[in-house]
């Protein structure tokens, strides 16, 4: 299933806060004041990750490169979303949210790596994030993008649940 990264556009926004409502748990996603909120933010960017319409589609699990032009299982044609800003020369991801759907399709990491090309344009030098610490997909998918645990918050989320620190070196 092919996709595309495009800017965020105003008419995404119940879509994406949906999708984050589905992608964690409560206490960890976003209210919808605020994803406003960092998505609003000096120096902050949404990229959206969209379907390509009319796009032949292959099973990510089969493989093979055969293509079948099955009806898409996405609910809709975004299939997830990256919040992120720069500021001062760093780089901060908000949030990466892929709809369950799309997973195994590599959407994650082309919206990852959209968003890291932005952050080196704009003279970032480093990028930081953080997951839970029982977020154990998440840990492993940074880890492979070249990600490293620098330090823990104890009791960052809301829920009470801790915050590994990733970062990468963007130079």
């Amino acid at each position: 299933m092919p996709f595309t990264i495009r800017d965020f556009q105003t008419a995404d926004f119940d879509t994406l806060w949906r999708i984050d409502q589905n992608c964690f748990a409560p206490g960890i996603s976003y209210s919808r004041s605020e994803l406003k909120f960092y998505m609003r933010r000096p120096g902050a960017f949404t990229l959206v990750a969209a379907e390509v319409a009319g796009a032949a589609t292959a099973d990510p699990n089969s493989g093979t490169a055969e293509k079948n032009f099955l009806a898409s299982p996405l609910a809709s044609p975004i299939a997830g979303f990256i919040v992120a800003e720069a500021v001062r020369g760093s780089g901060h991801i908000i949030t990466i949210d892929v709809v369950a759907a799309a997973r195994r399709w590599g959407v994650g990491s082309l919206l990852l790596r959209a968003a890291e090309d932005r952050l080196r344009s704009a003279h970032c030098r480093r990028v930081e994030l953080e997951t839970a610490v029982d977020n154990l997909s998440a840990l492993s998918f940074y880890k492979r993008h070249g990600y490293n645990v620098v330090k823990t918050f104890p009791r960052y989320y809301s829920n009470g649940v801790d915050a590994l620190v990733l970062e990468k070196n963007l130079a």
